[in-house]
């Protein structure tokens, strides 16, 4: 027994009955364990099923070229305000980083800066004027996608072998192709990628685009408006240049540059033709893998549509949409269903034979073989 001052008497359990609660106690413990708790969906089946029933609450009804334009009109400013900010800036200044004379091109490189928002590194490559005579040139705007070199690949810098070998494995110097054709090529850098990504995630292990995303969203932005800027102010770079016919824009991309190329033609109706290649899936399916990149989510979209409604914002304009039969990002059930909601928006635009699609044989890849004639039809003969 034990008593303090001020406090009343505290008396010590005697040993008997002090094991009696132990046992007592323990006995509780195994009834509670015999009972399994009942199992908790998780937060990935969660939201894999969430997305299954999502609303997609604008979902294109129409038939004629009025209803697709009111259309339009009302999906466009919805999709605006889940972007966050994406206009270019209005001023800017340009300092030439590199200038390298090729056989069949001229390449340079650039870095844009404008108040208020990151620099913006690109290359701009001239065609010979040897070969297509002095120009203006018809301009095309080449959008990489996910890699550790950015948008070197687009411009072809093959002289690392590293670089290299991603150029063979998805025949991704596309920007060289085309300025070999007598385009004037324009290809920004994204974020995170190439230069301007921190050297240290490559050995962090961790996914910079999710990270990327989670900080921006902190700050008002998103992955997706700050890559959509930047494409619409290399954009305005190359327009800017002598060299370019300001009437004659095109935009093609792989994989995320593909999504980024739709984003890009259907917010900016300077470019009149449109090539996305390894990007015909829509979020509502990606959202049941078990990556989810955040360079690709715009916050909301499964509440009013997906990546056909957004395509379907280029139409009446030619589009190529280009997929391999063994590239495993795209699911043909999925691939089925979102080239009949672009056919019904190109439809009712009076323009069904400008929205094109090419299944060739291959994986994730830039093919080009349709490409290079629909260009030249709406960039070269237009």
């Amino acid at each position: 027994m034990l008593k303090l001052r001020g406090m009343s008497t505290f008396r010590f359990p005697s040993r008997r009955s002090f094991l009696q609660a132990l046992a007592l106690a323990g006995s509780a413990r195994l009834a509670h364990a015999a009972t399994p708790l009942p199992r908790l969906p998780t937060v990935d089946e969660e939201t894999r099923a969430a997305a299954k029933v999502a609303r997609l609450q604008m979902l294109f009804e129409g038939r004629t070229p009025a209803e697709l334009a009111v259309w339009q009109k009302a999906f466009a400013a919805e999709l605006r305000q889940r972007l966050g900010p994406h206009d270019p800036p209005a001023r800017w200044s340009t300092a030439l980083l590199s200038r390298k004379e090729l056989p069949d091109h001229l390449r340079t490189e650039w870095l844009l800066t404008g108040g208020g928002v990151p620099k913006l590194p690109l290359y701009l490559l001239q065609p010979s004027p040897a070969r297509h005579g002095p120009g203006p040139y018809p301009v095309i705007v080449a959008l990489h996608g996910h890699g550790a070199y950015g948008h070197d690949t687009v411009a072809g810098i093959d002289d690392v072998p590293e670089i290299a070998a991603s150029i063979r494995g998805a025949n991704y110097d596309y920007g060289r192709q085309l300025v070999r054709e007598g385009y004037l090529v324009v290809a920004p850098c994204f974020t995170p990628f190439g230069r301007r990504l921190d050297p240290n995630y490559a050995k962090s292990g961790k996914d910079p685009c999710a990270i990327t995303f989670v900080r921006l969203m902190l700050l008002g932005r998103t992955l997706m408006g700050e890559n959509l800027r930047d494409a619409r102010w290399a954009l305005d770079f190359a327009l800017s240049r002598v060299e370019a016919r300001r009437d004659r824009v095109g935009c093609v991309g792989l994989s995320y540059g593909g999504r980024m190329t739709m984003l890009t033609t259907a917010f900016d109706e300077r470019i009149g033709a449109a090539v996305i290649s390894g990007a015909l899936n829509v979020m509502q399916e990606r959202v049941e893998i078990p990556y989810s990149c955040g360079g690709q989510v715009i916050p909301g979209l499964l509440e009013i549509g997906d990546t056909p409604e957004i395509g379907s914002l280029v139409a009446p304009r030619p589009c190529l949409w280009e997929a391999g039969t063994k590239d495993a990002l795209i699911k043909p059930d999925w691939a089925t269903k979102a080239k009949a909601r672009l056919a019904k928006a190109y439809a009712a635009s009076g323009k069904p034979e400008n929205l094109r699609f090419r299944h060739f044989e291959g994986k994730h890849a830039w093919d080009g073989v349709d490409a290079l004639p629909l260009l030249e039809r709406a960039l070269k003969r237009a």
